[in-house]
């Protein structure tokens, strides 16, 4: 960037609501979140874009990990004992700290969405809701470098507070 980076500001469209009142212990991704229950309070003046949302049966979420305490550069995941750099991991403590998971839908009322899988803390300020579809976010044949190896530990892994406030 020769110059320099433009600010750039988001604004919650909802909260957020799951059982998790800290980080440790939580499931570190919605896959090892199966069943746990959650729901989406969205603001009143982003009502109107739940509009035919009630045919999806998966959700992508953007959020912000307000808990992450600071960025690093290379961390240590949860899914492993060796040191990666942040972007070749799903560790929360990124540059931006944005998350991203993939939920079930439950159901839609009014300003509220049940949804399941949750692997984020209560009162996570949601920035923006996408519908899953297969056919634009699954890549047949995709390669996952570090975590082949290690995605046999999903299941049994739970976050701890090394990133952040938990």
């Amino acid at each position: 960037m020769t110059d320099g980076p433009v600010p750039v500001t988001f604004r919650p469209i909802g909260l957020i609501r799951t059982p998790f009142r800290g980080v440790a212990g939580m499931p570190i991704q919605a896959v090892a979140a199966r069943g746990i229950p959650g729901t989406i309070e969205i603001a009143d003046e982003f009502v109107e874009g739940l509009r035919d949302l009630e045919g999806f049966s998966h959700l992508t979420l953007l959020y912000h990990l307000h808990a992450v305490e600071a960025p690093v550069l290379t961390v240590t995941p949860f899914l492993d004992d060796d040191v990666h750099g942040i972007f070749a991991t799903r560790s929360p403590a990124r540059p931006n700290a944005i998350g991203l998971s993939t939920v079930r839908l439950v159901r839609l009322r009014e300003r509220e969405i049940d949804i399941e899988d949750v692997d984020m803390l209560d009162g996570t300020p949601l920035l923006d809701i996408k519908p899953y579809v297969p056919a634009f976010d699954d890549r047949a044949g995709a390669e996952v470098g570090w975590f082949q190896e290690r995605l046999e530990r999903l299941p049994r892994t739970v976050a701890d507070d090394r990133f952040g406030r938990g």
